[in-house]
């Protein structure tokens, strides 16, 4: 495999010195950008720009064209592996994504079949191979999924929701029909990754979005096993390279001693967190991720770099931080701020090192 001319992001997730911090973004590509809107009328809706690896190149490629990230994200969503299992996925302008089946009975989860992702999800393994083609070894690209239990949330509640009602009767009234869904899931997320691995992604993140909804004896049960499930699943190389792993659990913060111990890279942070707090608190098993408000990038470009300044200090000296912010970017950001963000975070840490 070619080296890459900037593989500071994998060295950072490895915890091995780099020359500045590494930042990329989530949902770098997204609707701040004027030129991603511009793609996504052109492709007719969102799922349809997933579902066109030609699109969502395009769109992956987009934030790199504008900034200079440390690394691209394969443009897709979380959602693709409930759709490939027949749940029907569609989005309605404002509301978000829902599943036209939503699990909510015995015999449909029995029936529930986990998807080769070689059949199912082709688009996005083509959509891989389409964008590493077109990084030429620039910057590594990250894949990702949602976690078992993530997921789940979507399927059984059928859409978002603020408290995941069904979701959470299911998981009071009948356990083990929720953790049948989620070995499926678990299954499911361990080859859609293993796949990706296969076709071309550097490096894979998990996003557990929904795992903060639950109690401290809950997360425990329903979430962090299947993490760590996935993670033992996944190739740890890919043609004598290290492929790292990144696990993100929004609102994780009780519980981040746990979630270091589960054989991942990386934890992501999101911002209710002192980023130096986790670091005492994992020491050295684990990178850390993070972790700016989101909210930071509606401010000035002077406010955006005091407050990447403030991450930066928290994180303090040595290897193992990926600047980031603590959830994904608004849509409401403006451009000049993230420009401004990349270089007060590439500048700012290479004085500091």
């Amino acid at each position: 495999m070619p080296k890459l001319k900037n593989d500071t992001l994998l060295r950072a997730l490895l915890r091995q010195p780099t020359p500045y911090t590494p930042i990329w973004i989530m949902r770098q590509a997204g609707r701040y950008l004027p030129e991603y809107n511009q793609t996504r009328l052109r492709a007719g809706s969102f799922l349809e720009l997933c579902r066109n690896p030609d699109l969502a190149t395009e769109v992956t490629l987009q934030p790199l064209a504008r900034f200079p990230l440390d690394a691209a994200i394969l443009f897709s969503d979380i959602l693709t592996i409930p759709d490939a299992m027949g749940l029907g996925l569609y989005f309605e302008e404002g509301e978000g994504p829902k599943l036209e089946r939503p699990l909510r009975s015995e015999w449909e989860i029995r029936d529930l079949t986990v998807p080769d992702p070689e059949d199912c999800l082709g688009y996005v393994l083509r959509a891989v191979e389409q964008v590493r083609r077109a990084l030429d070894n620039e910057v590594p690209l990250i894949g990702f999924s949602g976690s078992p239990f993530t997921l789940a949330c979507y399927m059984v509640e059928g859409g978002g929701s603020h408290d995941f009602l069904h979701l959470k009767t299911m998981l009071y009234r009948r356990p083990d029909l929720l953790h049948q869904v989620l070995a499926k899931n678990a299954a499911a997320v361990s080859a859609y990754l293993s796949a990706q691995i296969e076709h071309g992604v550097q490096v894979v993140m998990i996003f557990d979005t929904w795992g903060g909804l639950l109690s401290h004896q809950a997360f425990h049960e329903f979430s962090l096993p299947y993490l760590r499930q996935v993670i033992a699943a996944l190739p740890r190389e890919r043609e004598g390279q290290r492929v790292p792993s990144i696990v993100f659990t929004k609102g994780g913060n009780p519980w981040l001693e746990s979630l270091a111990d589960i054989g991942c890279d990386a934890l992501g942070i999101d911002w209710t967190t002192d980023l130096g707090e986790a670091r005492r608190r994992v020491g050295d098993r684990v990178a850390l991720q993070g972790n700016l408000d989101p909210a930071a990038l509606l401010g000035e470009p002077d406010t955006v770099r005091r407050e990447a300044e403030k991450v930066l200090a928290s994180y303090g000296p040595g290897p193992g931080h990926v600047f980031n912010l603590g959830h994904g970017i608004s849509q409401h950001t403006p451009v000049e701020n993230v420009a401004a963000l990349v270089d007060a975070v590439h500048e700012l840490s290479r004085r500091d090192r």
